[in-house]
């Protein structure tokens, strides 16, 4: 990633940072990623350009991030895409930043830089306002949360083109999926847009976004985390149309997983533009011929998990064998080698390793074990049962990121703003979202009270949440209502399994291979609280399911 750049760039870190304070200098901060087109474009024009190599060398203190390592550096500071190109202070408060800057604009920045150090020194930094330390405003979790969200479905919608948003377009899975229960025209509007715009008909799996509203020019980068929130969303598309049309991405982005991004013992992060070619304007030959994609061969942990979530509800609702294979081997991965008694470790490769106890890594751990449970039935995962090896997941971001009612997004420590506590919402909703599964699979409550929680936390400033994180609505939801649970006394893979995975909403929760003494052999028993019906064909099940189905 930096091999055309002239800036001698330090790894982040306390010794830099005491660099920059014992040599009385701002830091340059540099957020990167190996997908990043425009970070490798500004590689080659500004920090390639020898006197500007030479002026940041000489009067900063430079520092590279990759972004998917260090997801708590770059949610502390990124200015609203990648590249982000950040001038701090030496205790790491911003002084100004941006995303891409050419030779002309960079020369610019640091006369200002300069001259603002001049003046200010260290003074020059400030604390970004979501790092205060302020909690977020609390509230009643009520049906205006969802009903809000819904709302927001519409308000913020692209007519013409499909998707929310009237600029740059990012495909928003999560909200298509809650809008697939809520406003299902809008939400498969929004997947004929993705295919259509995202989708890459040569070698499978979608593009990260496009750069205008009408999904014609799409940034043409592939992300592990994008393709499995996409598989995902397309899979639920299907199970509520039955039309090749959703079933088709769904399929290619997992044919696109396995072939392009598996390791041998993972899924890799990403990949990015191949260097000097427009290799995804090529054709199948084309491409056969010309130099490959640049691909970041690190297996993270929250993007695995996502990943096997993902292939295994597409394996639920079509018998692909293959998808199940590889989102079981990728569960077995995580389990293995990033997971130590519920603690997960973001990533190892060689001798590095990432931070521990992120809290996306732990409530997607949470998740795609849930997942497996419902799908693969009472199996082991590194020798533990699945709830309990999600359970563990759990109680370790419970008993050390959860505070004062809601979640961190990893310890509050290290060097900087990393020692600022930041409480995301978006992470706090899917840890919420993977409790409440995990509370309706065990019958534990004390995972939903801590969902309830969480969510609660944030609900006094819940007509600010937009449609970008309509997942708020989800949890808010699923909370409000008894949960919708499948239970069979009956083995993985019967008919009446197979039959649960499909009719249920994707929001329900499908338990074979049941600890039920009082469910006889062959019996499928749906309940919402203390309504319950049994069934024992596929067609009872489906007709159980419909008369059980709490009123959305």
């Amino acid at each position: 990633m930096t091999d055309e750049t002239r800036v001698e760039w330090r790894e982040w870190g306390p010794d830099a940072f005491a660099e920059a304070r014992a040599a009385d200098k701002p830091v340059l901060l540099s957020l990167s990623a190996t997908w990043c087109e425009d970070c490798h474009e500004m590689d080659a024009e500004t920090y390639a350009e020898p006197r500007i190599a030479a002026n940041l060398n000489d009067g900063f203190v430079p520092i590279r991030v990759n972004v998917d390592r260090q997801p708590r550096i770059r949610e502390r500071y990124n200015m609203g895409g990648f590249p982000s190109t950040v001038f701090l202070a030496p205790d790491g408060h911003p002084i100004t930043g941006a995303t891409f800057i050419g030779p002309d604009g960079m020369r610019q920045v640091v006369d200002r830089v300069r001259e603002v150090w001049e003046k200010k020194g260290a003074d020059a930094g400030r604390l970004p306002r979501a790092l205060r330390g302020d909690l977020p405003p609390a509230g009643e979790v009520s049906p205006r949360i969802e009903s809000h969200l819904a709302g927001q479905l519409e308000v913020a919608f692209d007519e013409a083109h499909g998707g929310w948003g009237d600029a740059a377009k990012f495909p928003l899975p999560r909200t298509v999926e809650f809008a697939l229960k809520r406003d299902r025209s809008r939400a498969l509007r929004s997947l004929d847009a993705i295919r259509d715009g995202l989708f890459d008909p040569v070698e499978g799996g979608f593009f990260r976004y496009a750069d205008d509203a009408a999904w014609s020019k799409p940034n043409r980068e592939k992300t592990l985390e994008s393709n499995a929130a996409l598989l995902r969303a397309f899979a639920n598309g299907y199970r509520y149309t039955g039309e090749d049309a959703y079933l088709d991405p769904a399929a290619g982005t997992a044919e696109f997983l396995v072939d392009s991004l598996w390791t041998g013992t993972g899924f890799a992060g990403s990949m990015g533009p191949a260097a000097g070619t427009d290799y995804y304007l090529l054709g199948k030959e084309g491409r056969d011929n010309a130099p490959g994609p640049r691909t970041d061969l690190t297996v993270y942990a929250g993007g695995n998990a996502l990943a096997a979530d993902a292939l295994l509800v597409l394996a639920g609702l079509t018998d692909d064998e293959r998808a199940r294979e590889y989102g079981s081997r990728a569960l077995d991965r995580i389990a293995e080698d990033l997971v130590d008694d519920g603690v997960v470790t973001h990533f190892r490769s060689g001798g590095d390793a990432g931070e521990k106890l992120l809290l996306e890594d732990q409530a997607r751990v949470v998740a795609a074990a849930c997942r497996a449970r419902q799908v693969l039935g009472d199996e082991s995962v590194a020798g533990d049962p699945l709830l309990a090896f999600a359970a563990d997941a759990a109680d370790a971001a419970i008993d050390e990121l959860f505070d004062e009612g809601s979640f961190l997004d990893g310890p509050a420590s290290g060097e900087a703003l990393l020692s600022s506590p930041l409480r995301p919402l978006d992470g706090n909703v899917e840890m919420a979202n993977a409790l409440l599964d995990l509370a309706a699979l065990t019958g534990d409550e004390r995972y939903r009270e801590v969902a309830q929680e969480t969510i609660g936390s944030f609900a006094g400033a819940w007509d600010r949440i937009g449609v970008q994180i309509a997942a708020y609505g989800t949890a808010a939801a699923r909370l409000l209502r008894d949960p919708l649970v499948v239970e069979l006394n009956d083995g993985v893979g019967s008919d009446l399994h197979r039959a649960a995975l499909r009719v249920a909403d994707h929001e329900a929760l499908v338990v074979p291979e049941a600890d039920a003494d009082d469910l006889a052999d062959g019996t499928a028993r749906v309940s919402a609280g203390e309504t319950t019906v049994e069934a024992t064909t596929p067609e009872e099940l489906m007709q159980a399911v419909s008369s059980v189905t709490p009123d959305a």
